[in-house]
């Protein structure tokens, strides 16, 4: 049945895959989230058994894991670009098909095929001519975000001081909460003796 689905019908299919697309991505970026803290987790415990072997194999790990989801970070953005992009060019498309009909009662009126279809011819060249160019970066952008490789990106390149911070920054957040801890405790133990001596 899909021979005799509408225009707006197929617009409306594509728009669908395209969100679906784009959700795909936020949920693969969420699941390279939850590698990295577990990586991180991972990382602390090799470090606090002094497996040195392990925790650089975990390190690496990690590495790729922030590759990996920085890339999909800059698929998401270039696909939430692409769509703004061709929302624009729908309304360009409407602006088009209106200035046809336009053209066609002009047409009719003057009774000049020759001159109008010149008009015409023309109108369309420069329409294409005008958005070769936008048409051209779009197509650059998209072979440079899906051509090239993870690794030859430096965008995409995450150092092994990056990884070591963000195990560091983890370890002492971690020891604060344990600090913090420690005083609550401290100033219950504190409470509790106060009362005590009041009662004796």
């Amino acid at each position: 049945m899909g021979l005799f689905k509408s225009k707006e019908e197929r617009r409306i299919e594509r728009d669908m895959k395209l969100r679906a697309g784009l959700k795909s991505i936020e949920r693969s970026i969420r699941q390279q989230s939850k590698f990295s803290d577990d990586f991180i987790k991972n990382a602390q415990h090799a470090k606090r058994i002094g497996d040195n072997q392990q925790y650089l194999f975990i390190r690496n790990a990690l590495k790729k894991t922030a590759i990996v989801k920085r890339m999909l970070e800059r698929q998401l953005l270039a696909m939430k670009n692409a769509m703004l992009i061709s929302q624009q060019a729908q309304a360009s498309q409407q602006f088009a098909e209106s200035m046809a009909i336009m053209s066609r009662q002009v047409s009719e009126i003057f009774a000049d095929l020759d001159l109008t279809k010149t008009q015409v011819d023309w109108e369309r060249a420069m329409a294409q001519a005008g958005s070769i160019e936008e048409r051209m970066e779009i197509f650059l952008d998209t072979m440079e975000t899906s051509g090239s490789g993870v690794a030859d990106s430096s965008a995409t390149i995450v150092t092994d001081d990056e990884i070591d911070r963000m195990i560091a920054a983890d370890v002492l957040a971690q020891e604060k909460a344990e600090l913090s801890k420690l005083d609550e405790l401290e100033s219950e133990i504190a409470k509790e003796l106060g009362a005590a001596k009041q009662k004796d």
